[in-house]
């Protein structure tokens, strides 16, 4: 059983006026039956990949000053940009937007190389934020098209991540955006397609995607190993286990967070009566408490425990002050910082913490 924990500053909660109803006048509108409780989701939070990006900036800010230059936002998450904002970093669409010879950080969803021409083109310093799980897939996607593969990426058009990777080989790559797609799909040689994925993307929905690809090309060939990430599939998994308790499940996360809005949806799929999204816990709306007694809390791969924790605060004064926390898998992974970054680091003297922090999502 896990407690809320209470906090000496709570930046996740930006002061908003808002009038709000007690909670007598909540349960008044509609009586809850039942216990009140939060059931609350291990893992979420950040993953090792958000967790090595956000560090790298910081770590980038540290060693060079500001300003340190992002291309795109380094994770998505509004809070997390907002906090590097306010220690100098500066966020960017594109490298030729950053002063020749400066830092350049690109974002943990990966770039193409076109984009790492560029910035060599502008004698950009630059440190390669990409989750190590983004660039496998880079790899694979290069890989197979020096085979000669046709390549078909399920994922969303116009995220960074999939840019990055169909920038790697864009004459081999298409991309399929969901299960409807796959009647357009059309392949030079049905004995040479292979699939990769989108790292955030819903599991349930990659697998149906897959099956109607491999109606369509029996010989479709699968990836080396999962590309959906450990993170993606380790916070679905914890919240398809909570929904069908839930009357109301709140996941923290952004809006443009695939992953978070993935968990929205699973939410829902799986048996929550109701699912919402929220930035911050003054999004939260009283109405959504009425008649419901078991609450669900989980909050996306980006999403740092701060928020996570003003929610419960919130919760708990309207009477959820019961939280048990629903464990499906434990997470240890740590990935080192940019190359890049270590050298400089080391190069100064300064080698303490060339790692991240670690994934520590439940606690």
């Amino acid at each position: 059983m896990l407690t809320t924990q209470d906090s000496s500053v709570s930046l996740g909660l930006p002061q908003v006026p808002r009038t709000r109803r007690s909670r007598e006048e909540v349960e008044s509108a509609a009586p809850v039956t039942g216990e009140k409780k939060v059931l609350l989701a291990a893992p979420r939070g950040y993953c090792a990949g958000v967790d090595r990006a956000v560090i790298a900036v910081e770590k980038a800010l540290d060693h060079y000053g500001a300003p340190v230059y992002v291309r795109k936002q380094i994770v998505h998450n509004r809070h997390v940009v907002e906090t590097l904002e306010a220690q100098g970093a500066i966020f960017v669409d594109e490298v030729d937007e950053v002063p020749e010879g400066s830092v350049a950080v690109f974002s943990a969803h990966g770039v193409s190389p076109a984009v790492i021409q560029s910035a060599e083109d502008r004698s950009l310093n630059t440190i390669d934020a990409t989750c190590p799980l983004v660039n496998k897939v880079h790899r694979e996607a290069v890989r197979f098209a020096k085979q000669d593969y046709d390549i078909l990426l399920i994922g969303h058009t116009g995220h960074e991540e999939v840019e990055g990777t169909a920038g790697e080989a864009p004459e081999h790559i298409q991309i399929v955006n969901s299960p409807e797609e796959v009647d357009q799909v059309t392949v030079r040689d049905e004995n040479k397609v292979v699939w990769l994925s989108q790292t955030t993307l819903s599991v349930d929905e990659t697998l149906e995607t897959v099956a109607k690809l491999r109606e369509r090309f029996p010989s479709l060939q699968d990836p080396p190993s999962d590309d959906i990430c450990y993170a993606t599939s380790n916070r679905q998994g914890a919240i398809k286990e909570i929904a069908p308790q839930a009357d109301l499940v709140i996941v923290v996360g952004s809006t443009n967070s695939s992953n978070s809005v993935r968990l929205k949806e699973v939410a829902l799929e799986y048996g929550a009566k109701a699912a919402h999204l929220v930035d911050y816990a003054n999004e939260v709306d009283e109405a959504w408490f009425e008649g419901v007694a078991t609450v669900g809390v989980t909050s996306g791969a980006s999403v740092p425990e701060v928020l996570v924790q003003d929610v419960l605060r919130l919760l708990a004064d309207y009477g959820y002050g019961l939280v048990e926390e629903v464990e499906t898998a434990k997470e240890d992974i740590l990935f080192s910082l940019p190359k890049e970054l270590r050298a400089a680091l080391k190069n100064d003297g300064d080698e303490k913490h060339l790692g991240g922090r670690g994934a520590k999502p439940t606690r």
